[in-house]
């Protein structure tokens, strides 16, 4: 029988969610275990970025006056917390998943456009915790033909979580690199397990890529 889940990694992309400065070890919107899981988040992309394949990273991007900040967050932007703010080097991307750093364009961001950052590579704006929601991913992908999606990035229970979910209704084959994302936890194995989400350590990921992208 067909196994509808099954990651077919010749036809993938992997998303970095939120990956960002912020949210670093010591900075203002730190989240535990992100500066730890970038590594494992490099290796995975370089597997990529070797194979051609698609890469997205999904950013969020606060406007200093919290006119587009999530509700739970706004009142703290309006009294002027710091926290991925438009134009801040907080809000860029964290350098160690990258060779060269990237600047982001938080104008075109901003108005829904995607920023190219290589042949195979892009950044997308999100506004809210989802990856799919108000934005260009679900054309993107399907443009090119991908359909399992390779998560990893910052703080599993909001973002991630959410934006796996969003996947798996748009019937995307999907991998959770376990190694590769800060804040999971035992029973969110198991609930990813439950909707056909396969977790893989990222070396179990690169390794499968770097095969592939030799075969």
């Amino acid at each position: 029988m067909e196994d509808y889940t099954a990651p077919h990694f010749n036809t993938s992309a992997v998303i970095t969610i939120d990956t960002q400065c912020d949210t670093l070890d010591g900075q203002p919107m730190e989240i535990a275990g992100t500066s730890a899981v970038l590594p494992n988040i490099r290796r995975v992309l370089d597997a990529y970025r070797q194979g051609k394949k698609p890469i997205v990273h999904i950013v969020r991007i606060y406007k200093k006056d919290g006119s587009n900040v999530d509700m739970c967050r706004r009142q703290a932007v309006e009294e002027g917390a710091a926290m991925l703010l438009e134009g801040t080097p907080g809000c860029q991307p964290a350098p160690a998943m990258f060779q060269d750093p990237v600047e982001l364009d938080f104008q075109g961001l901003l108005s829904g456009k995607i920023q190219q950052i290589s042949d195979h590579e892009v950044v997308m704006y999100k506004p809210r915790w989802g990856a799919f929601y108000k934005t260009p991913l679900e054309s993107h992908l399907i443009h090119l033909g991908v359909d399992t999606l390779v998560f990893a990035g910052c703080n599993f229970p909001n973002c991630p979580r959410t934006s796996i979910y969003e996947a798996s209704e748009r019937d995307f084959r999907i991998v959770l690199v376990k190694d590769g994302v800060s804040g999971l936890y035992e029973k969110g194995k198991q609930e990813m397990r439950n909707i056909g989400v396969h977790l893989m350590d990222a070396k179990t990921v690169e390794e499968t890529v770097t095969a592939g992208n030799k075969g």
